[in-house]
C-alpha cells in the first residue's frame, strides 16, 4: 500500500489538469492474480486517466446505487457526469425514490462498465478459468448532497448546451421554472474510487479520499 501524502492531486486528461485536494490518501494496488514477476508495477497516474478518459468518452450510461428504507441497495441506470475534479453531477426528475433515499442516507456507489482494453489478458485466474478478459469499470463511492437552485439551473443548462452542441435534441428543453418545479440536482463528492481493467490482467487500483 502506497500512501501520498499532503494535497497530492489525482490527475486527470486534457492540457490544463485541475488539482484536487484529498489530504492523506491511501493507494492500494491489488494484483488479484497469480504473480506475474516480468510485469512492472503500473503508475496511479496513468491508471486515473485512463479511468478518466473511459468514463469521459467511452462509458455511456451508469449504475447508481442507493439505499432503501430496509436497508438494500438499490441500483439503476442512468447518466451520471463524472468531473474533473471526480465529484459526480446527476440531475433527474423528482419523482424518483432515490430522492428521498438520498436524504434519508446519502451514501451512494457508481459503476461505470464497459468492454475490456484490446490489450486486456486474463490468463492466470485465482479460482475458475472463466474464458473472458477482465472488463473495465469504475466504482466511485461518495457522499450525495443537494444542489442549491442556482447550481442545478447552471448544471442543468451548462449540459444540455454540451449535448445540443453535438446534435443531440431529443431532450425536452427547459426554462429555470420547469427547471425547478421538475427536476432534483445532486453532487455526489467522492470518498473512494476503484479502478478494474486497467492494469494487468485482473488487477484493480483502489485510491481512498481523507474526510470530506
Amino acid at each position: 500500500m502506497l500512501k501520498v501524502f499532503g494535497g497530492t492531486a489525482i490527475p486527470i486528461i486534457g492540457t490544463k489538469v485541475p488539482r484536487v485536494n484529498w489530504g492523506v490518501q491511501e493507494v492500494k494496488v491489488e494484483r488479484n492474480e497469480r504473480a506475474r514477476e516480468e510485469v512492472p508495477a503500473q503508475s496511479l497516474v496513468k491508471i486515473a486517466e485512463a479511468a478518466m478518459r473511459f468514463v469521459t468518452q467511452e462509458a455511456g450510461f451508469a449504475q447508481v446505487y442507493t439505499v432503501n428504507r430496509e436497508g438494500f441497495p438499490v441500483g439503476r441506470t442512468m447518466v451520471a457526469v463524472l468531473n474533473p475534479d471526480w465529484s459526480v453531477s446527476l440531475v433527474q426528475r423528482k419523482v424518483h425514490k432515490r430522492i428521498g433515499q438520498l436524504q434519508r442516507n446519502p451514501d451512494i456507489e457508481i459503476l461505470w462498465l464497459g468492454d475490456p482494453s484490446p490489450d486486456s489478458v486474463n490468463d492466470r485466474p485465482h479460482v475458475y478459468d472463466w474464458g473472458l478478459a477482465i472488463p473495465r469499470a469504475v466504482f466511485l463511492r461518495g457522499r450525495a448532497r443537494f444542489m442549491s437552485d442556482e447550481e442545478l439551473v447552471e448544471t442543468f443548462t451548462t449540459q444540455t448546451a454540451i449535448q445540443r452542441a453535438k446534435g443531440l435534441t431529443k431532450a425536452p428543453e427547459r426554462d429555470r421554472e420547469n427547471i425547478l418545479e421538475e427536476l432534483a440536482g445532486i453532487v455526489v463528492d467522492p470518498v473512494q474510487v476503484r479502478a478494474e481493467g486497467f492494469g494487468t490482467g485482473a488487477e484493480s487500483f483502489t485510491w481512498r479520499a481523507g474526510e470530506l
